[in-house]
């Protein structure tokens, strides 16, 4: 069996992505060492799960239109193996999640549920964006409450993890808007349309950056910072050319990761 090929069936960059932006709230969050391996061993198994999962239910999309990046379409990988493989992540998950507390553990299968909702049906609907919104919040509210003592975050990180959630399904969806309208998939960025979706995507995450900025206080200097540099990539995803504006509401995602996890 292939590793590389089942990493790159499991979506491995935006997984890794995924459980280092919960190491990195973990730490913020001041949890032991043993608690911040447990959360990323946690995330990990569900971000696997995940992404297998999202590759056998699109293995016929992606074999119809011909996509040679994904081990499914193009026969590297066997259906029944990447099966095995989620199925282990799904195993590894429930322990690994309950480890971090009981409290903890519902809320992060609730999201790695969510993401699984995405991937079965919610995908192709106008409420496309309703898992990442929920997933991307709930993967704060379990980071908290894995801390001793469980503690939940404020409010408004949750709202401002919803909203980085919204904003990375609008731009992760935007490479692939052609492939997937020829399969019959029209999720909510389908319907926003090529042409308007990095403008809507950036003000998305801009009201994330605004929203972790209020609640951390405007008169920090860092706070500042941030929504001048989210200012000045607005006005590039508004107003730039060719790839420019997806650039800049990149940009802007990864501003609000700094912003959110240096909050505490």
């Amino acid at each position: 069996m292939s590793v590389p090929a089942l990493l790159r069936a499991a979506h491995g960059g935006p997984a890794l992505a995924v459980v280092v932006l919960a190491l990195l709230l973990a730490v913020a969050d001041d949890l032991s060492p043993g608690r911040v391996v447990l959360v990323g061993l946690a995330v990990l198994a569900g971000q696997l799960s995940v992404g297998w999962s999202n590759d056998l239910v699109d293995e016929a999309r992606d074999r119809e239109v011909g996509r040679s990046d994904k081990p499914l379409a193009t026969g590297e990988l066997s259906s029944g193996k990447v099966r095995i493989a989620c199925g282990l992540a799904v195993l590894a998950l429930m322990p690994l999640s309950f480890a971090c507390g009981w409290a903890a553990g519902v809320v992060h299968l609730l999201t790695v549920a969510s993401a699984w909702a995405y991937n079965l049906w919610l995908k192709s609907t106008v409420w496309s964006w309703v898992p990442y919104a929920f997933s991307f919040g709930g993967l704060v509210v379990f980071v908290a409450l894995a801390g001793e003592p469980a503690e939940p975050p404020r409010w408004w990180m949750p709202v401002a993890g919803g909203l980085l959630g919204v904003g990375a399904h609008l731009v992760n969806v935007l490479p692939d808007l052609a492939d997937d309208e020829a399969t019959g998939v029209r999720g909510l960025p389908h319907r926003i349309g090529a042409r308007r979706l990095p403008a809507v995507a950036t003000a998305v995450l801009a009201a994330g950056s605004l929203v972790v900025a209020v609640g951390t206080g405007l008169a920090r200097v860092g706070s500042v910072a941030a929504l001048a540099a989210v200012t000045a990539l607005t006005v590039v995803a508004l107003t730039g050319r060719g790839r420019a504006p997806f650039l800049a509401a990149i940009g802007i995602s990864l501003v609000d990761v700094v912003l959110l996890v240096t909050s505490g």
